[in-house]
Formats: structure tokens, sequence, C-alpha cells
């Protein structure tokens, strides 16, 4: 996904998040909470799967949108440090 959005946007790097927000949809494999988020860029591709232990929907994608910005920036600082 981050790949795609990356490619058809023509930008230099990219972050995909997909989950389950609840509050049903969750498996005991995939419980609430499972997200999965992946970032793309030059010369970089990384994806993580985190288990949130929140207690609403609001607070998950509230949760995933903070981590994917991290995520996003210390990939992206990392890289550029080396």
């Amino acid at each position: 996904m981050a790949r795609g959005v990356r490619a058809l946007t023509k930008s230099t790097c990219a972050v995909a998040v997909t989950g389950i927000a609840g509050p049903g949809g969750g498996t005991p494999d995939k419980p609430v909470g499972t997200v999965c988020f992946a970032v793309v860029g030059p010369g970089f591709e990384e994806s993580k799967l985190i288990q949130f232990a929140a207690s609403d929907r609001q607070e998950i994608q509230g949760n995933s949108v903070d981590f994917a910005l991290s995520f996003l920036w210390d990939s992206t600082h990392y890289k550029e440090t080396i």
C-alpha cells in the first residue's frame, strides 16, 4: 500500500496504516487494537505490527496517527543521518 501511494503520488516517502480499530471485527488472532504500519522512501522500506491497548475506536485511531507520523519521521531522519 505504501509503495503504491508513493508511486501514484510521485512523493519522496509514503506511509500506510491498516488494522482493527473496533469496536467489532477483532478475533483471537487479531484483536481490536491490532494495527500494521508501513513506511517507504528512497533506500528504505519498513513495517511494524503494533497492538494498542486502547479503550475505544477513537483512541486507537489517534494512537495510530501518532505512531504513523513518528515512524515515518524516525525512518526518514535515521536514513538521512547515516
